[in-house]
């Protein structure tokens, strides 16, 4: 037998997302990624050196000024604004690729951070940010003594 349910492509939708959801944490161990949203997404490359976590995000076509950096509780929240850009001429576009509209990103961080240190750069369209390690994260080097 046939079970005849009715189509409801709200739910279909509610469903698709939490699958999506609960793939990319089990990918991120579920903890590095708290949330993604907006319009578009800006790529986010996130490394850790002894000293420092730096994070990267790609930005083009923003202004320092359209972008929203917070750090709480060893969550970094980016988030801002792209805008079009519009001229006055007529133009008949035949194909528009560009995103634009507001995000927003959270990360848990991996260690704790200095907050009073942190630095965020915007270059050639690259946020940078730099979130110094507090020393008792930092790694220690432990000699090993021979025969005393």
């Amino acid at each position: 037998m046939f079970d005849l349910s009715p189509f409801r492509p709200a739910r279909e939708l509610t469903n698709l997302r939490r699958e999506m959801d609960r793939l990319f944490q089990d990918f991120w161990g579920g903890r590095d990624v708290m949330s993604i949203e907006g319009d578009w997404i800006p790529a986010i490359d996130i490394s850790e050196t002894d000293d420092a976590i730096v994070v990267k995000a790609e930005a083009p076509g923003m202004e320092p000024n359209e972008i929203d950096i917070s750090l709480s509780n060893d969550v970094l929240i980016i988030k801002g604004e792209k805008k079009q850009k519009t001229e006055e001429k007529k133009e008949n576009y035949h194909r528009i690729e560009t995103r634009y509209g507001s995000f927003s990103r959270a990360f848990r961080l991996p260690a704790g951070v200095v907050q009073e240190n942190v630095e965020a750069k915007y270059d050639k369209g690259v946020l940078k940010i730099t979130l110094p390690k507090k020393e008792e994260v930092k790694p220690k080097q432990i000699n090993i003594k021979v025969g005393e």
